[in-house]
């Protein structure tokens, strides 16, 4: 039950950058490969102002960094003519170097004696039959906002037009719609997101380092072709979105289980790369199947 209860809570905190490529890859169709430094930079943004004393203001500070580099990134593309790919290279490149100013030019930022909004809930819950699960709690709420602020917003104006921007850019340029300012928006709510989860990650393990975002972009989207394969055949947003929060808790049980077996530290780079071509090609393998079975009784026929 443990376990169940940890890989929840780490599903719950990387589905938020989950909800992040769900919003700039399946919707707005930008491949983002800023994620690994943004989650970093959310989480020593996060760090730094909880150590300054105020750890319920560094969650929309984290969520404020996040939206500074989505709007570099989206600029780079938009105004500068950069392709998105070398766009989130050149942003997640640099970001390092921002990170590492942000912590004090260290590597590590220690928590342990700091206040979170971890520490002040267990206090709030303290003798209460909830104060066991005072994480928990935390981040399901954290979670259900973001996503129902989420769903609603693509059901908005300017969401619909975001989705319309991924959907086909060159219809939307006839159509009165700037793709630029869809762009730039979908990105920055995206990466505040990602922002946020590397905030909450940060909180959650009382501590923050300059690698703490390293391979998100991988888990997340391994979590999110997880997530589509359980709601492949609809076409409901929300419906879509909660798939993006199961995958993101899949993957991660997939991940503790494998801890679980005491599988080297450095094995777990290839599990995730691993998950996420299972991810990808089980799809097709499944649609290629039939073809698979006729051919291999054709060729036994042929045989006899």
């Amino acid at each position: 039950m443990e376990l169940i209860v940890t890989a929840l809570e780490l599903g719950l905190i990387s589905s938020l950058t989950v909800l992040a490529l769900f919003l700039s890859y399946s919707m707005l169709n930008v491949c983002d490969l800023s994620t690994d430094g943004c989650f970093t930079l959310g989480a020593a943004t996060g760090a730094a102002v909880a150590l300054s004393g105020h750890p319920f203001l560094a969650l929309p500070a984290a969520m404020g960094a996040g939206v500074l580099s989505g709007l570099v990134t989206a600029v780079l593309q938009t105004f500068m003519g950069v392709p998105s790919l070398l766009a989130g290279i050149v942003v997640n490149t640099g970001l390092y170097s921002v990170n590492i100013a942000i912590m004090g030019n260290s590597s590590l930022l220690n928590l342990n004696r700091t206040s979170t909004v971890f520490t002040h809930m267990r206090s709030v819950l303290d003798g209460t039959i909830l104060s066991g699960q005072y994480r928990l709690l935390i981040i399901v709420a954290t979670v259900l906002v973001v996503f129902v602020l989420l769903t609603v917003f693509l059901r908005t104006r300017l969401g619909l037009a975001i989705r319309a921007t991924g959907d086909n850019g060159a219809m939307v340029r006839t159509s009165s719609i700037n793709p630029a300012i869809t762009t730039i928006t979908g990105l920055c709510i995206a990466n505040s997101f990602t922002a946020l989860s590397g905030c909450m990650l940060a909180m959650y393990q009382r501590s923050a380092n300059v690698t703490i975002g390293s391979g998100m972009v991988t888990i997340a989207l391994a979590s999110l072709l997880i997530g589509n394969a359980f709601f492949s055949r609809t076409r409901s947003i929300t419906a879509k979105a909660l798939g993006a929060v199961i995958g993101a808790f899949v993957f991660r049980l997939v991940y503790t289980v494998a801890l679980r077996f005491n599988m080297p530290a450095y094995m777990l780079k290839l599990v995730s790369s691993v998950i996420v071509v299972v991810a990808i090609s089980a799809p097709y393998l499944r649609d290629r199947f039939p073809e698979f079975v006729r051919r291999y009784r054709h060729g036994r026929r042929a045989d006899v």
